[in-house]
C-alpha cells in the first residue's frame, strides 16, 4: 500500500513540475529515443549542472523513476527536502568518504534502478575550476550500469526556451578501476558537446 500510495505521490507532483517547465521555460527534450526502453534496466543519467532547475528537470523527462545524488545540505531547504522524499534522493556528505551513499547506490543499481548525479559536484563546477568528480565512472564500473550523458541549454530566465539533450548510453562495463579518470573525461566531453 505505501508503495502505491507513494507511486500516486511521484506522479502528482511529477505533472506539476513538467506543467512549471512548459509553462516557464517552454522546454524542449531531445534524444529521448536514446534512453533505453527496457525500465528494470538499471542507467546512471549524468548531466551538466547550471541551476537549482537541472535535477527536476531530469527527474520529469527521464522516462523512468530516477534517484538523484544531492548535497546533504538541501534538506534544510524545505521543497528540495520535500522532495527529496518523494523521489527518493540519495545524500552526499560533501568532502567526506561518505560510504552509506556509496552503499545506497550500489545497492539501487544492482536493483535495477536508475540513479542521477553531476559528476561536476556543484554548479558550473567546470567554470569555477572545480576537478570533475568520478562518481559516475566509479559506479559504471563497478556494476556495470550504462551512462547517459545529459546537455541542459538555455532557461536562464523565466520564458526564456530550455532545451535537454539525452545522449546515446555509454557502456564501461569492460573498464577497470584504475581508468576511472579517463572515463569521466569521456562522460563530460560527451556531456558538453550536448550543450551545444
Amino acid at each position: 500500500m505505501k508503495e502505491v500510495v507513494e507511486k500516486i505521490i511521484r506522479v502528482i507532483v511529477r505533472f506539476f513540475i513538467r506543467l512549471y517547465f512548459l509553462v516557464f521555460y517552454r522546454v524542449k527534450v531531445e534524444g529521448k529515443e536514446n534512453i533505453p526502453k527496457d525500465k528494470k534496466e538499471p542507467l546512471i543519467y549524468c548531466g551538466n549542472h547550471r541551476t537549482y532547475k537541472d535535477p527536476p528537470l531530469i527527474v520529469v523527462t527521464a522516462q523512468r523513476h530516477v534517484r538523484f545524488l544531492a548535497k546533504e545540505e538541501l534538506k534544510k531547504n524545505p521543497l528540495f527536502a520535500f522532495l527529496g522524499v518523494v523521489f527518493g534522493g540519495i545524500y552526499v556528505k560533501r568532502d567526506s568518504k561518505d560510504l552509506s551513499a556509496v552503499k545506497t547506490t550500489l545497492k539501487a543499481l544492482k536493483n535495477g534502478e536508475s540513479i542521477a548525479l553531476f559528476p561536476e559536484g556543484t554548479r558550473n563546477g567546470l567554470e569555477k575550476g572545480e576537478k570533475v568528480k568520478d562518481g559516475a565512472a566509479f559506479f559504471a564500473v563497478r556494476t556495470g550500469a550504462r551512462v547517459i550523458p545529459v546537455g541542459i541549454s538555455g532557461g536562464e530566465k523565466p520564458f526564456q526556451k530550455m532545451t535537454i539533450k539525452y545522449g546515446e548510453p555509454m557502456d564501461f562495463s569492460n573498464r577497470g578501476r584504475d581508468e576511472l579518470d579517463e572515463i569521466t573525461d569521456e562522460i563530460m566531453k560527451k556531456i558538453i558537446e550536448l550543450t551545444k
